[in-house]
């Protein structure tokens, strides 16, 4: 069985259809708009200040690793951090494990 539809119910569809278009995907448009300013714009923010905040690490630094262990630098390299952790004992860390840097006068526990 061949169906066949006349020429004008497609033409009068088709005139119409720009509009609904434009409706369905103004929901769509708002929620991109709500994803970026409560998700993406506030994450780019918090990575630009801890890149900002590596960029200001400097040797005698104390800092705390995202493993939770206190250091202070005693080298700074393109890639990463040496920590003396206790005396005379080092580590090499990743600048991407580096949680925050501690205020000054904050001391590590010996």
């Amino acid at each position: 069985m061949v169906y066949s539809v006349p020429l004008t119910t497609v033409a009068a569809a088709g005139a119409g259809g720009g509009q609904a278009t434009m409706t369905a995907f103004f929901p769509f448009l708002i929620l991109i708009a709500v994803f970026y300013f409560l998700l993406i714009r506030p994450q780019q923010k918090k990575m630009k200040t801890h890149k900002d905040m590596l960029s200001k690490v400097d040797k005698g630094d104390t800092i705390l690793t995202t493993g939770g262990m206190f250091g202070r630098v005693t080298n700074v390299r393109d890639d990463a951090f040496i920590l003396e952790i206790a005396d005379n004992v080092r580590v090499k860390i990743s600048k991407s494990a580096i949680h925050s840097r501690q205020p000054d006068g904050a001391e590590q526990d010996k």
